[in-house]
């Protein structure tokens, strides 16, 4: 039995991967600039690095929420191509950010921009999935009183 992979946990995966990436990243900065857990501070160097992996986990449960809602109720293709741009404009501000903090501006705007189209995708199949029950219910209700029952 070939093994099938749903195209909105692509991006799943892919973030995941890209997590442990980031993650080595921080460890190979402590070994470098000899920073040792639990500190944070350090050369501004390695803060970078250290900054840059925490900015992109605080995004983790935003980003993994709308990619699933959009792709379960709006369309599982513009979730996962939304998402895919997302991970590579965050691997972008990654290692633009461990270089210089200018360098991480302009994959932070692409990536946030990824992100609130995934959030209007999501908002979007939710409305159509719920309103037309919803307007059904709130229209008709009135008029259930006046009609009468069958």
């Amino acid at each position: 039995m070939p093994l099938t992979v749903n195209t909105t946990q692509n991006p799943g995966v892919s973030f995941t991967i890209r997590t442990a990436y980031f993650s080595l990243q921080v460890i190979s900065a402590r070994r470098a600039f000899r920073v040792s857990p639990p500190l944070t501070t350090g050369p501004p160097e390695f803060e970078r690095v250290y900054r840059a992996q925490v900015n992109c986990s605080e995004y983790f449960p935003l980003f993994l929420a709308t990619l699933w809602v959009a792709g379960i109720f709006f369309h599982e293709g513009a979730a996962a191509l939304c998402g895919l741009v997302y991970l590579f404009a965050r691997l972008r501000y990654f290692q633009g950010y461990a270089r210089s903090p200018q360098q991480r501006l302009a994959p932070l705007y692409t990536s946030a921009s990824a992100l609130w189209l995934l959030v209007a995708l999501a908002a979007l199949g939710l409305l159509v999935h719920f309103l037309p029950a919803a307007l059904r219910a709130s229209l008709l209700g009135p008029f259930r009183t006046l009609l009468p029952r069958v």
